[in-house]
Order: C-alpha cells, then structure tokens, then sequence
C-alpha cells in the first residue's frame, strides 16, 4: 500500500472510526482500525463485534493495499501531524506501515488485514431510505429512555416497526415509554420490525449530525444485523433478538385531567427541582390545581435532608379535578429537552397511575408514558 492523503481528512475519518474500537476485548484486532484502499478511497474500519463502522476518504492512491494498526496510537499521531498531505506506505513482509508528513517520519507495527473480522457490505437491494435530519430527530426523542441495565438487553434497544408509510420507534426502561411516530415519502412493502440497540442508533446520530444526506437502511433478519449507509459511511449493528414489550397496553387511553404548561417553563422548573431532588431518587411533587375559567397552576415542590427544599408554581390550564402525583424529576426533564412545542399537555388520572405528555397539538407524533412514584 502507498497513498497521500490530507491529514485533516485522516484525522476526521479516526475520529468517526474510533467509537467503534473495542475497549476491553481478549482479541488484540479489534483495538486496531483497519486501513484499506477501496475503489480509488482510503477506508478505515473498526469493530468491536457489536458495532462496525466503515469511513471513506479521498486519497491519492499509488498502490493498493491494506493493513490494521493500534487505533490509539495511530489516532494520537495523526492529530499531531502539521495540517499538510500525510504519505502512508506499507512494508508488506514487516506490517509496518511508514508515515510521513513533511519533516516527520514514523513507523507503526502493524497486524495483517486478514486477521481482521470480515466488516459487514451494504447492498443498496431493499434498502429503505430516510431523510437524515427526521431519522436523527426521532433517535433523539427516543434514546434517552432506553435502559442501560446489561441485566435487560430487549430494554438496551430501539424498537423499530414499520408498515405502508408509518414508521414508530420505541424505547422504555420499565420506567417510562417513548413513542415516536413518523409518516415516510416511500411506503413499506413489507412490514418490518427489529430491536437496535440504542447505543448504535445515539451512535449514527453523532457521526452524521451535521450531514444533510438521506440515510439508507437494511435490516437482514437471516444476519441479525442492521446497516445505514451514507455516501461515506456505512455503521452495521446487531440487533437484539427476542420478544419486545407490549408497550401499547401500558399506554393509556382516556384522563381524569389535563394540564397544557409551556414547555420551556416547564423544563425551567424541573432542572432547578432536580438539584434538590438527585439525593431522594429525584421524586419530586406535583400539585395541580384548577381555576376558573379553566386556569390553573402546577405546585412543585422537591424536598431532601441531604440538599434542603424547593418550591415553585407554574401557570397552566387545567381541565378535569384537582390532583396530587409524584414523578422521578430527570425523567420529566429528559423528555421535555426533547420537545419543540411552544405548549406540552400533562395527562394524568389518578396518583398511582402513568401519566402521558405530548406535545400540544402533534399527539399522533410523540408520546411519552411516565410512571408516577410513590408519594409516601
């Protein structure tokens, strides 16, 4: 292998590549990034045999070739190299691949490509095709409330059904529900459905946050595998087998009442909340009380021995009687980072029974379900 290649571009292309090295892993490969020429592109690849993510670079290719190097070390150099052309060559019957960059000239051992494991291919066949910026968007206001207890893998994923022009994705820790809906250009001949793990879904959003390309899909149930694919990037997952929760019958249908609140009041009010409530497991109350004319209040109010006491009260519109309930504070906040409604509408019926948010006027696109706490 011989090529150039811009240092800025290589550096970029480490970085987008490193969040799949494994951490800890008794296979010395897998903390090596794969570096191969491919079809007049330099591509790296890494893989820690959950997530594999594959990254394409223009480069001046001289001759072909491939070798995988330490990704730390490789990763350390190049951002120290000077903002000039970076020559990489490879020494075939050592593996060590020399690299140059003006003045400065280093040479890495390297571990034959073939020792890597096989990335996964996108093939464009059935592939589904999303805009970027909706994809990212439903990740987002679903991620969060993904378990991240090892000791329940279905709750570590995203479920993602889809049919006709519907897609939902779904996310729950047993706590709380994220539902979110979208209706696509293109239609789902078949239906689909797979669990991705969330952390490969947060982990998509990152590396294309600032593309505004569509965003392909396949999912291949015979592999267990999920790829999305862009012009540079391929990111492959394995889904999570098994049965996913019934989360429609824990969502409920009908309310005692209703209380529309601003959103950015609301979230104001729950970020001060929690620096009392961290040190009671974030149980914080809510006192809502209805006026005339449909106006209304919420009371607020955390209290904990270790930090001191909290109280505040917001302005809302309260339909339906008066109510007392209990919720975890940080689980409140997280969802209304995530809405981008003026106004959100807290349903709820009684202190011992989940409550539903959604944004005002855009029900049928999110949903969350919350599980109210014991108010002792």
């Amino acid at each position: 292998m011989k090529v150039s290649v811009s240092q800025t571009n290589l550096a970029q292309a480490l970085s987008i590549v490193s969040h799949a090295v494994a951490t800890k892993s008794t296979l010395a490969i897998l903390v090596n990034i794969l570096i191969t020429t491919e079809d007049g592109q330099l591509r790296l690849s890494a893989t820690n045999l959950e997530i594999g993510i594959n990254y394409r670079i223009p480069a001046d290719i001289i001759e072909e070739g491939a070798v995988t190097v330490p990704a730390k070390l490789m990763i350390d150099l190049i951002n120290t190299l000077p903002n000039d052309t970076v020559y990489l060559e490879l020494d075939t019957k050592t593996q060590t691949l020399s690299i140059r960059c003006l003045q400065v000239i280093t040479e890495i051992k390297g571990i034959d490509a073939n020792e890597f494991p096989p990335m996964p291919v996108f093939e464009e066949d059935n592939a589904m095709t999303f805009d970027g910026s909706e994809l990212r968007k439903m990740i987002q206001q679903v991620a969060f409330a993904a378990s991240t207890d090892d000791a329940r893998p279905i709750l570590q994923g995203i479920y993602l059904t889809a049919a006709g022009k519907t897609m939902t994705m779904v996310a729950t820790d047993g706590f709380r529900i994220a539902i979110r809906n979208s209706t696509l250009e293109d239609s789902f001949t078949q239906p689909l459905s797979a669990i991705i793990p969330a952390r490969a879904l947060v982990e998509l959003v990152r590396i294309t946050n600032d593309s505004d390309k569509q965003i392909m899909m396949t999912i291949s149930a015979g592999r267990n595998q999920v790829i999305f694919h862009l012009p540079q990037l391929d990111l492959a997952s394995q889904t999570i087998s098994g049965n996913y929760v019934d989360y429609k019958a824990i969502v409920p249908k009908s309310f005692q009442t209703t209380t529309v609140v601003s959103t950015a009041a609301f979230q104001k009010t729950c970020s001060q909340a929690m620096i009392i409530a961290r040190d009671s497991k974030y149980l914080t109350r809510f006192n809502i009380m209805g006026q005339e004319n449909g106006m209304g209040k919420i009371q607020v109010t955390a209290q904990s021995e270790e930090s001191g006491f909290y109280e505040n009260y917001i302005d809302a519109n309260v339909d339906g009687p008066d109510i007392q309930i209990a919720f975890n504070v940080l689980f409140l906040k997280e969802v209304l980072d995530v809405i981008t409604t003026p106004n959100v509408s807290l349903r709820t019926n009684t202190s011992v029974s989940p409550g539903l948010i959604v944004p005002l006027d855009n029900e049928n696109e999110f949903q969350y379900v919350i599980m109210p706490m014991h108010l002792g």
